[in-house]
C-alpha cells in the first residue's frame, strides 16, 4: 500500500467511526424522544384528547425546516423526516386510545 493510499484507508476509518458515533448519538436521541412522545400519548389518552395536532405539527415542521436550512441540510429530507417520526407518533398515540 502506498503512502497516499495507506493516508486515505486511515481517513475513511476515521469518517466510519465518527459516523457510527453520530448513527448512535441519533438512534439515542430518538429513544429519548419516544419515550417524551409515549408520555404525551398516555396524557392525551387519559384527558380523550385526539391523537394528532395538526396546528403544532405544522409549527414543528415549519421549525425543523428553518433548523435545517440554518445547519445547510436539505430541508426537505427535514420535512419528510420529521413528518415520519410524527406519523409514527400519531400511530403510537392512537393505540394509547384503543
Amino acid at each position: 500500500m502506498t503512502d497516499p493510499v495507506a493516508r486515505a484507508a486511515a481517513l475513511l476509518k476515521e469518517h466510519r467511526e465518527s459516523i457510527d458515533r453520530l448513527d448512535a448519538i441519533l438512534v439515542y436521541t430518538l429513544a429519548e424522544r419516544f419515550k417524551r412522545t409515549q408520555s404525551v400519548g398516555l396524557l392525551k389518552a387519559e384527558h380523550a384528547l385526539p391523537p394528532s395536532d395538526p396546528s403544532r405539527e405544522a409549527q414543528q415542521i415549519e421549525r425543523l425546516e428553518r433548523l435545517a436550512r440554518e445547519a445547510d441540510l436539505d430541508p426537505e429530507f427535514a420535512r419528510k423526516f420529521l413528518n415520519f417520526v410524527i406519523a409514527e407518533v400519531i400511530r403510537h398515540h392512537e393505540q394509547h386510545q384503543s
